[in-house]
């Protein structure tokens, strides 16, 4: 089954280990405009910026979704975050 990026985003989101309401809230409203792209990025941006431990598994779907998106360097340098 192919999720929409939309879909996809938003499963990302609900595994996330991002925990502020604000910043949840922001990348749903940008989903809910049409704006899937700069959603995802800013999940990643918040988890990098905010140094939030993240699993191989979840780092290769976050990698592989940047990947099919266009936007490589959303995940870029979230390695750096890998928890045991």
């Amino acid at each position: 089954m192919n999720l929409s990026f939309q879909a996809r985003v938003v499963a990302l989101l609900e595994d996330s280990p991002l925990t502020s309401e604000a910043v949840i809230t922001d990348v749903r409203h940008l989903l809910s405009h049409g704006e899937e792209a700069l959603a995802f990025d800013t999940m990643c941006s918040w988890i990098y910026e905010d140094a939030l431990p993240i699993t191989p598994r979840y780092l290769a779907r976050l990698v592989a979704m940047a990947d099919e998106m266009g936007t490589p360097r959303s995940a870029q340098h979230l390695d750096e975050l890998l928890g045991d």
